[in-house]
């Protein structure tokens, strides 16, 4: 394994996964809500390895070099330029991995950033994983129920009259009538897309019915609706690919951030509106801004591996 160095990246090129969680404890603990329990918790990790111990105190020594995000009340000045935004966004995608490593301890199948994977249940039904994908498997002789800790998944349930399958996640229920389904529960508008089958879907109370080739769509208060969609363009990430038709800008990067560990920064809103209709290689998303670059005039600016920059340069 290469040595890494201060940066917390490997000689190599890659993130070094110690430094990724040593600056989320950093941020974590110094958020106003960490609990007793965070710092047993830390304290655990810390004292499992010398490195962690040094990996910490580094990202700790950085973070107050840099300064917290200001309070305005005290109308002090952000850290200045690209440095302070890579470093801001470091800290937070560091933390949102450090987040994933929960959900997938709880997890029976799980998917890294970036990875698709392709799963057989016992009882015959297929599931695939799209990237940072986490849930957990409650099967009894009476039912199948699906956890969906974080990100989504696509169900080829297998008939089974006596045991309903069933997926719940983020306040969603969505009950399989025989069919091909996907469920995301990372807040999108349409968590639920159908493929084949029907579905049940139970949102804040209410019940509606999803056919092959319709999607649930969340409206104010997340009531569910149901309304036309293109499900083979929607789901298309199982192939390998992510599909646009027509759509903005900043929604493009939005997905994209989904496959990279890092984070992917708009600064122009007016480019944010422009529309983009093409199809990416969701395990190359350098190559998706590359191309986006060149066929939309847009800057791309690679400040760290966890931070892509789109738009005009500050």
């Amino acid at each position: 394994m290469a040595d890494s160095d201060a940066s917390g990246v490997t000689e190599e090129g890659g993130e070094d996964p110690v430094y990724e969680v040593a600056a989320g404890w950093v941020a974590r603990l110094s958020s106003p809500d960490a609990a007793e329990s965070d710092r047993e918790a830390f304290e655990v990790w810390r004292s499992s390895d010398p490195l962690h111990g040094a990996a910490y105190a580094e990202m700790d020594a950085l973070w107050r070099k840099l300064g917290h995000v200001p309070d305005p009340r005290q109308r002090r000045r952000p850290a200045k330029g690209l440095a302070g935004i890579a470093a801001l966004a470091l800290f937070g995608a560091a933390l949102a991995y450090q987040l994933g490593l929960i959900d997938r301890m709880q997890a029976d199948l799980w998917s890294g950033v970036g990875e698709i994977t392709h799963a057989t249940l016992a009882d015959g039904s297929r599931i695939d994983l799209n990237t940072d994908t986490a849930l957990a498997l409650h099967f009894t002789e009476t039912g199948r129920e699906v956890e969906l800790l974080r990100g989504e998944a696509f169900f080829d349930v297998a008939p089974d009259p006596r045991r309903p399958f069933v997926v719940r996640g983020n306040g969603l229920s969505a009950r399989a009538l025989g069919t091909r389904f996907s469920v995301r529960v990372d807040g999108a508008e349409r968590p639920v897309d159908v493929a084949e089958g029907r579905v049940e879907v139970t949102a804040s109370g209410r019940y509606v019915q999803v056919s092959a080739g319709e999607a649930v769509r969340l409206a104010d208060g997340n009531a569910p609706s149901v309304v036309k969609a293109d499900v083979g363009r929607k789901t298309a990430w199982r192939d390998g690919r992510l599909v646009f038709s027509g759509e903005r800008l900043s929604a493009v990067l939005a997905e994209l951030g989904r496959y990279r560990r890092g984070g992917i920064l708009l600064l122009d809103p007016a480019a944010g509106e422009r529309r983009v209709t093409g199809a990416f290689d969701p395990h190359n998303t350098d190559d998706a801004l590359d191309a986006i670059a060149a066929t939309m005039g847009v800057r791309v600016t690679r400040l760290t591996p966890f931070l892509a920059l789109v738009g005009s340069p500050l």
